[in-house]
């Protein structure tokens, strides 16, 4: 341990200031992550700072665990150790926007409905839209893989992320990837950093590419019979020159937790484009409908609000199922029929992309023991199909009974725990967290 005769809490408060360091019992209870509470509480104001606390944290063997809005802190496996909780809340700044190259760059801490609002003062947007985005910080968007309805048309944070900032586990600050689109050199580290929890390091500042805003919108609901109607129309769907923002398969308790009648199965698609081409495009959406024994209505973009509420939970537990596209219509039902079997009085939501073939499955009120054995009933039912199950969210004890993120290959496994040797071999940033207790 490096710190020169000073108390650890001394060294902090010199690098932060006392005013953003806290040691007293409240701010480190409402800091615990899983029951583990830290022994500091650090938000600091700057790179350089951010940097600093790293830098003491390798030296002096501490464990760092980045927080942005704080909304993911159950994913990953249990903390192996917290000693230092890094807030990155104050690191909240856009810091240069190109309209015209269609790029921004921002520090971690700027959430999601923040970036949104100023971008639509040039109609452009960061088309990420997981539930809950508006409040999530973008560091914390990026390290947790999110991704929403809209991946269907732009693709997720990897296709986004065009470059980062980040302080390495020795206090180190790096740049990877670029700032304009027109390069490509670099671009790995960037897409390293998406999903790794902040393993890698700790994101400071992040640079990505935009979109126009589309002229128009609307959205249709199509109501089909059952879940293999739903996938007959999607099949259909994604086979036309129809041009789709989003398509969303949801199931019965999605559609009443929105307010909506009630069916087997509906899909959600969204048009966004010139008006002309969105009513067009409507007009053909009607017709493939029709051709699959489905029916199709107009919704209000109010629509997108009620269905990301959907899947906020209290109590229970948020599965993240990927498969095939052609198979997320079975995929649903067997979700619906596990938890019958499994948990009965339990009405899962189900939701999901069904143009990359990734549900969400909200699961309100499961217990650990029946939530243990549907995720193992599910991956058992995708895995033949190249498909996994990530426990997004959930009790301590679902986590420990069961790996959240699901077998990995020896080969991939291999890969990932060379990266986290090279990257941080002393174990400082978040360890123990991510995929097989790296």
């Amino acid at each position: 341990m490096v710190v020169a005769g000073r108390a650890v809490g001394g060294v902090l408060a010199a690098i932060v200031g006392r005013e953003r360091l806290r040691e007293d019992d409240a701010a480190r209870a409402g800091a615990a992550v899983d029951g583990v509470v830290p022994r500091f509480v650090v938000r600091p104001g700057s790179l350089e700072q951010v940097s600093g606390v790293v830098a003491l944290a390798h030296d002096a063997g501490l464990a760092v665990v980045p927080r942005g809005s704080g909304s993911s802190l159950e994913l990953g496996r249990p903390p192996v150790r917290v000693d230092v909780v890094l807030d990155l809340g104050d690191l909240d700044q856009v810091l240069e926007w190109s309209p015209d190259d269609l790029t921004v760059s921002v520090q971690a801490g700027v959430t999601a409905g923040a970036l949104a609002g100023r971008l639509a003062t040039r109609r452009q947007l960061l088309p990420v839209d997981p539930p809950g985005a508006a409040t999530r910080t973008l560091g914390g968007l990026v390290a947790t893989a999110a991704s929403g309805p809209s991946r269907a048309r732009y693709g997720t944070l990897r296709d986004l992320l065009l470059g980062v900032r980040f302080v390495q586990a020795d206090g180190a600050v790096t740049w990877g990837g670029a700032k304009v689109v027109k390069s490509v050199s670099g671009y790995d580290v960037p897409k390293l950093m998406v999903g790794a929890l902040g393993t890698l390091g700790l994101l400071v500042e992040l640079t990505f590419r935009l979109h126009p805003m589309p002229e128009s919108e609307a959205t249709w609901l199509v109501r089909c019979r059952d879940a293999a109607g739903a996938q007959r129309f999607v099949d259909a769907l994604l086979g036309s020159a129809i041009q789709p923002t989003r398509v969303e398969l949801l199931n019965c308790a999605v559609l009443d937790a929105c307010a909506l009648p009630v069916g087997a199965a509906a899909v959600a698609v969204a048009l966004g484009t010139v008006e002309a081409a969105v009513r067009a495009q409507g007009e053909a959406l009607v017709g493939v409908a029709r051709g699959t024994g489905a029916e199709a209505a107009p919704e209000t973009r109010g629509f997108w609000e009620g269905y990301a509420r959907a899947f906020e939970t209290a109590g229970g537990a948020r599965l993240r199922v990927a498969t095939l596209v052609s198979a997320v219509g079975a995929t649903l039902l067997e979700v619906e029929r596990a938890v019958g079997d499994l948990a009965p009085g339990i009405e899962p939501r189900v939701g999901g992309c069904a143009a990359v073939g990734t549900l969400h499955v909200a699961l309100a009120g499961i217990g650990p023991a029946p939530a243990q054995a549907l995720v193992e009933r599910l991956r058992g039912f995708v895995a033949p199909r190249g498909g996994s199950v990530v426990v997004e969210a959930g009790p301590r004890a679902l986590r420990e009974a069961v790996d959240p993120w699901g077998p990995v290959a020896p080969g991939p496994f291999a890969l990932m725990r060379k990266l986290k040797d090279e990257f941080d071999p002393g174990r400082v940033l978040n360890p123990g967290r991510f995929v097989g207790g790296l």
